[in-house]
């Protein structure tokens, strides 16, 4: 069963929640964050820390809606720390709430937590551990049973307060439906496999349903609650708590409490160098009134640890509870190793991949975190396993897009220059500095005004707008360039884009040249030749002059010589 759902779409590969989660039980798939089950503790740190709400708790609500609607009894086990994301001063006007939403009755969870701390009184008593850890938050009970199996003769063999009172409320009412309600989420995969739990509520699923129900807290009117004496065990949601539920402390151990998985780590991994240690541990820090489906208030985990030490505080010189009608109920559990199906990788296999990334020496490796594993080899690992993409590595993506950006602005046919606000140079390529004809020096950091005629780059800056396109004459280089120059305001940044067209200039020029000239030379033809047909239109108009003159002398004659030989 999935206990965190995903929205795939708000992903955007930040990596957050694997540098947040304690265990690395995130991988990568296609750009997207997934849970890895198997590795996961339901800490709930990557729901709190993902900035794209991309990580949500798998409600129930649907399923305890079906439980309240049935025919049988439905009893809600409600986390003392109820006080810290409510606005209630007590439990009966809790439990009246939960009457109006359809519970049969309400009891606090602080009931099954006062048999545990009894339990480790007796186990403390008994001087049979080197030291004791105790076994109330589900998501430490899995990392010590996923990751430190050294740690697991220490873990007392207790059941968590949530398991411990659903057996006590089964003993008493075997048809009943058990629900929890609190702020874990590691009680979800608690609750499923415990047998007993028929449902898991947290505190934020149960606000939504009472707001869906129009249901408010009354205070002062008093019903059935199941408890209405004085209970220490109600300390158990702060840090010290559990500490504070013992009626009296041992002198054979020194009693530490412990908060947050990393102060965790710090513990489990030095615990065989301690001793006669009684070890109170949470998963969250500041404990149970900061978990991860707390409803927030105003004043955070600070001002729920001060309500609930109120809340107990007003119950003081009420009748101790006890298990008196529980005493025959067994609370004991077990807490066996359960391992990672991850293989160790070999070295070989983990310098291949570090070399992939340009680590080929130790001091090429940054560990630098920001991939969300705490050092290089770690990361190489989760690559190996799947769990984690080569191109997680920031500094080397960095490095390789640098690198080609640079390989690409440099081996470019068009000539690309860069200027800051200010219109200082920060980049060029060779072909700029041929076309704007800065060959003798280097430009990098120098106005450009005084590296070029660059009026047309403040021109553009002044008016705010992109040249695109316009033919510019170079003069200390005496090239002609198509120049667009582009303004990003994001980045304050002003870029040329060049593409040198002096030969075509030239040859534009050339042909010019050779039309003009073609044409002077018709011109002059043509009026030759007019001069040519004028010459020898006058000479012809002579010719036919004479010719026709001759012409008529000669019919003169042969008409007179006809009639000669007439007569």
């Amino acid at each position: 069963m999935e206990y965190l759902d995903f929205k795939q779409a708000k992903c955007k590969d930040c990596f957050k929640c694997l540098r947040e989660c304690p265990v690395k039980a995130i991988k990568y798939e296609n750009h997207q964050a997934k849970i890895i089950e198997s590795k996961c503790i339901l800490c709930g740190r990557c729901t709190i820390v993902c900035p794209q709400n991309a990580k949500s708790v798998h409600s129930e609500k649907e399923n305890v809606k079906t439980l309240l609607n049935g025919n049988k009894m439905v009893i809600a086990s409600v986390a003392p720390s109820f006080v810290g994301s409510f606005d209630v001063s007590d439990f009966s006007s809790m439990s009246r709430a939960l009457q109006e939403l359809g519970f049969t009755f309400a009891e606090e969870t602080a009931v099954g937590a006062s048999a545990v701390t009894e339990e480790y009184a007796k186990l403390l008593e008994k001087k049979e551990y080197k030291n004791l850890i105790t076994s109330a938050c589900p998501a430490i009970n899995r990392m010590i049973q996923l990751y430190y199996p050294n740690a697991l003769k220490y873990l007392a063999p207790v059941a968590s307060p949530m398991v411990a009172h659903a057996r006590m409320l089964k003993e008493r009412y075997p048809e009943a439906r058990v629900v929890f309600l609190g702020p874990c989420i590691a009680k979800k995969r608690e609750g499923a496999e415990s047998g007993v739990i028929d449902g898991v509520l947290t505190f934020e699923e149960l606000d939504e349903i009472f707001k869906e129900k129009n249901i408010t807290f009354k205070e002062g009117e008093c019903c059935e609650t199941g408890d209405s004496n004085f209970n220490r065990a109600k300390f158990y949601p702060i840090s010290n708590g559990i500490i504070k539920s013992f009626k009296s402390l041992s002198s054979d151990y020194e009693y530490v409490a412990i908060d947050g998985v990393k102060r965790s780590f710090e513990v489990l991994d030095d615990i065989d160098f301690y001793s006669d240690l009684f070890i109170e541990v949470n998963c969250c820090e500041y404990a149970c009134v900061n978990g991860p489906c707390v409803v927030k208030r105003e004043g955070g985990a600070i001002k729920s640890n001060e309500i609930v030490r109120k809340y107990v505080g007003r119950d003081t010189g009420k009748n101790t509870v006890g298990r008196s009608d529980n005493s025959k109920v067994d609370i004991s559990e077990r807490h066996p190793y359960i391992g990672l199906s991850s293989s160790i990788p070999r070295e070989r296999d983990i310098k291949a991949v570090l070399a992939k990334t340009g680590k080929i020496k130790p001091e090429d490796e940054l560990n630098c975190g920001a991939c969300g594993y705490s050092t290089c080899r770690e990361k190489a690992m989760a690559v190996i396993n799947g769990y984690a993409d080569i191109e997680m590595c920031l500094p080397y993506m960095r490095t390789r897009a640098e690198s080609m950006s640079y390989e690409i602005i440099q081996n470019s046919p068009y000539g690309i220059i860069v200027l800051d606000n200010d219109l200082k140079i920060t980049e060029y390529n060779k072909s700029a500095r041929e076309i704007l004809g800065m060959n003798d020096f280097d430009a990098k950091g120098r106005y450009a005004y005084d590296c070029f005629d660059a009026s047309d780059f403040v021109l553009a800056q002044c008016s705010n707008k992109n040249l695109i396109k316009k033919k510019i004459h170079f003069q200390k280089s005496g090239k002609y360039a198509d120049t667009t120059i582009a303004i990003i305001p994001g980045h304050k940044v002003i870029f040329a884009i060049m593409k040198d067209v002096t030969d075509e200039v030239e040859y534009d020029r050339k042909l010019h040249n050779v039309k003009r000239e073609t044409l002077e030379t018709t011109d002059e033809v043509i009026k030759k030749q007019m001069r040519v047909a004028q010459e020898i239109a006058s000479l012809l108009g002579e010719t036919t002059a004479e010719t026709k003159v001759a012409l008529l002398k000669l019919k003169k004659t042969l008409i007179e010589s006809e009639k000669e030989t007439e007569n």
